[in-house]
This record gives structure tokens, C-alpha cells and sequence, in this order.
């Protein structure tokens, strides 16, 4: 028989133990976020719709974001066991330079739209982290309000090559005389992508009123609040400002750019140069036989050509390729620090968060974005720790197994049949 008796108060008090209420609210939403998804969940609330679309949305049909997506979810994990990992070395050199995590953050365009902090939350939590931070040609905050926010920290400038070339190679002089570490000269956008939810939602620069945003900004008061007490929302590093965004692109950037461009960035640019949008093998060498520190396998985070290449799915192979000879990173889909253990797993050097980053943005503003940082590095941590691994030099490939979803009828060609011959040739029945 289980004896009984009336339960004593002192004992009641020890297992009855009341939380704390926590009085301030940002604090309270990240103090409940426990993963970037959860994040994105509390920014898809603060924020206007056309807003989070810009940020949370991709071209057309978004299959090439949900397919990067999916393809670090479709990986296997082989943990080495009785070999421990009590202390755990996240750090790691890059570029010339050193980083506290395996990740810094992204370029990303219009960001102080998303939260009025922008890009001097995101460069000051870079700082505090020790990761790098990227500023967009497209950046809200200019070069040298960045480098004061971030003065100890690296900082890397992301370059586009505009219509008019005289503004890019000023840009990238002044990201040079501010101190700027890396340049990262972006490729993959000649036009702009169909980013089909902004057209729906006429989202521009600056934002236009209308019934829709109205009603919709009814339950989010801070934001138009933040929004119209604080400067002027613009581009900090480029003059014209009216227009959606494809229209914004479209005037600004030239669909002629060529290895010429790249060789004239190149003869400017004292420091290192990264090729952003790399999505091929061939180009991989390319690129890098013709001198450049590093490349990117990115897909704009599934925002240009829709069906794009899975970055991560490229990765083995153009690491097989160049992997000894320059700084191969990786971008697009990243939303938990296993992904990124997977990534360097399998030979990428770095890779960049953007979404995440602007997920924290909208979700909490600098804290916000501490927060991001603080997942994930506890995502890689841990990862790493039941893996058996101490540092990241002693991640392999053989710790990560690609599950096979999305399976090519044949290999893409780099030489096709002429048009001319193919037309020629008599139909089949």
C-alpha cells in the first residue's frame, strides 16, 4: 500500500515556484522564440503586409526558395559516438579575417523598411557577435554610418554594377577608403525577378497608400509610428528612390555586365573580392581561375530566376572542383544552425543568413537580431556537439548524407545543339 499523508506547505512552495512576469514586450516576444521559425511567425504579426511579402516572399512561383529550403531538411546526420565534445569551437577564418560563427550576414535591399533599426541593428549585433556584416548597394543606412555603428567589426560592401558605371566604382571607393574588408560583387540580377506578391500588394519606395495598407496597418500601429518618426526612408548610396521594385532595379541595373566589369572591380578593389550568385560548376572555375578570393552558390534566395539551382545541392561539386584554390560559401534556405554545420560539413568555408537576420529585424529591431544570432549559434553548438566534433575544421563529408527528393532526366550541357540544325531535322512521330 502507498502511504498517504496531507501535503506539507514548505514542500507545496518548493514545487510551486511562479515565474517571474516579464514587464517589457520585445523582451517577452524573444524570450518565447526558440527558433527562426518562430521568429518569423512574430514578424509576420508586427509587421505591414507588403512589407513582410517584400522580405518573406520570392519570384514567381517561389519553388526555388522552398527547394533550398527543403534540401537542407532533406539531409542525414552521422553522429561519431564515445568521442566527446565538451567544449566546442565555433570560430573560424575567412577572407583574411576572423569570425566568432560560421555565418555573417547578408546583403539585403530596403532593410530599414522592414524595421526602422535597418542595417545599424544588424551591423551593431554583427559586431557584438564578431561575425562580418554585408551592406547592400540597396542598403537604407550609408557606408559610413555602418562603419561607425560596426568601427572594430568587419564589415564586407555588396557591389552592383549600374547603367551608370561611375556610381558603382564610387561606391566601392568609399566602402574601400571606410575600411571595408570584402568586396562582394553580386551577378545574378541583370533584371530584376517577378516578384509576384509586391506587384500584388503595389509595394514601392516609398511606401503608397492605399484602403488595403490602411486596414492592414490598423493592428500594427508601432511600425507606422517608428515609420514616420524617424528619418526619411532611401536609398543611403543611390539618388532615386520612386518605384516599385522591379521598376527600381530594372532603371538602375545594366543587363549587359560581363567578365569586363569584373576585371575593371577587380583593378579598384584593394581588398578581397567575392562573386555573389555563382550556379555552376563551369563558372566556379572560371571565376576562379581568373583570380577572384571566393564565390557564393546562391540562388538570390529564390528572388530572381525561379527554378534556379539549390545552392546546397551545388556545393560538393564545386567544392570537388576549386575548393582548394579559393573561398567557397553558401546562401539561400538557411534557417537553423544545422544547416549551416551541414553546409560546412560538406566543404563550404562560410556561409550567410538573410532572411533569418531580417526575420529578427522585424521580429524585435537590434534585439531582434541578437536574437537570430543567438539561435543559431546554439543550433551549431549542439549540432556539433552530438556529432562528436570539437571544432569546425573537424567537420567531413562524412558526417552528412544529401537525401536524394529531386532526381535530373539527364545532365544539363554546356553546348547545345544549334537552333538552325535542330530545325532541320525531320519531326518525329
Amino acid at each position: 500500500m502507498v502511504q498517504r499523508q496531507l501535503p506539507q506547505p514548505a514542500e507545496l512552495l518548493e514545487l510551486m515556484q511562479f515565474k517571474k512576469p516579464e514587464l517589457n514586450p520585445t523582451k517577452r516576444r524573444l524570450d518565447g522564440a526558440l527558433t527562426i521559425y518562430d521568429l518569423q511567425r512574430i514578424a509576420k504579426r508586427r509587421t505591414p503586409k507588403a512589407a513582410y511579402d517584400y522580405t518573406d516572399g520570392a519570384a514567381e512561383g517561389e519553388l526555388s526558395l522552398a527547394r533550398a529550403r527543403q534540401a537542407f531538411e532533406d539531409i542525414e546526420f552521422h553522429p561519431d559516438v564515445l568521442r566527446p565534445a565538451e567544449k566546442v569551437d565555433t570560430s573560424i577564418e575567412v577572407l583574411g579575417g576572423p569570425s566568432a560563427l560560421p555565418f555573417g550576414i547578408a546583403p539585403t535591399g530596403f532593410t530599414r523598411l522592414m524595421q526602422t533599426e535597418g542595417e545599424i541593428a544588424g551591423a551593431g549585433a554583427a559586431g557584438a557577435a564578431g561575425i562580418p556584416f554585408t551592406l547592400s548597394t540597396l542598403g537604407t543606412t550609408s557606408i559610413e554610418d555602418v562603419k561607425a555603428t560596426n568601427p572594430g567589426g568587419r564589415n564586407w560592401f555588396q557591389l552592383y554594377v549600374m547603367r551608370d558605371r561611375d556610381i558603382s566604382y564610387g561606391l566601392a571607393r568609399r566602402a574601400a577608403a571606410a575600411g571595408f574588408d570584402t568586396l562582394m560583387f553580386t551577378v545574378d540580377t541583370p533584371i530584376a525577378g517577378a516578384r509576384l506578391r509586391d506587384k500584388r500588394n503595389g509595394f514601392s519606395i516609398p511606401p503608397q497608400l492605399t484602403v488595403g495598407t490602411i486596414l492592414n496597418a490598423i493592428p500594427r500601429p508601432w511600425w507606422w509610428i517608428d515609420f514616420l518618426t524617424t528619418p526619411k526612408l532611401e536609398f543611403a548610396s543611390l539618388s532615386t528612390t520612386g518605384g516599385t521594385v522591379g521598376e527600381l532595379l530594372n532603371a538602375a541595373m545594366d543587363p549587359t555586365i560581363s567578365y569586363e566589369d569584373l576585371a575593371v572591380i577587380r583593378d579598384l578593389w584593394p581588398g578581397k573580392i567575392v562573386i555573389k550568385g555563382v550556379q555552376n560548376v563551369a563558372d566556379s572555375k572560371k571565376l576562379i581561375d581568373l583570380g577572384v578570393d571566393g564565390i557564393v552558390l546562391s540562388n538570390h534566395g529564390g528572388r530572381q530566376l525561379d527554378r534556379a539551382p539549390v545552392p546546397f545541392h551545388l556545393l560538393p561539386q564545386v567544392v570537388r572542383e576549386v575548393g582548394k584554390d579559393a573561398t567557397v560559401m553558401v546562401d539561400t534556405g538557411i534557417m537553423n544552425g544545422a544547416d549551416i554545420v551541414a553546409s560546412i560539413a560538406l566543404g563550404a568555408k562560410f556561409t550567410l543568413i538573410g532572411r533569418a537576420y531580417l526575420y529578427g529585424l522585424m521580429a524585435g529591431g537590434r534585439a531582434g537580431v541578437d536574437k537570430t544570432i543567438e539561435i543559431l549559434r546554439t543550433e551549431i553548438t549542439r549540432t556539433m556537439a552530438l556529432l562528436g566534433v570539437s571544432s569546425l575544421d573537424e567537420l567531413e563529408p562524412r558526417h552528412v548524407t544529401q537525401l536524394q527528393r529531386m532526381t535530373p532526366v539527364a545532365a544539363p550541357t554546356r553546348s547545345p545543339r544549334p537552333r538552325a540544325a535542330a530545325a532541320k531535322s525531320p519531326a518525329k512521330a
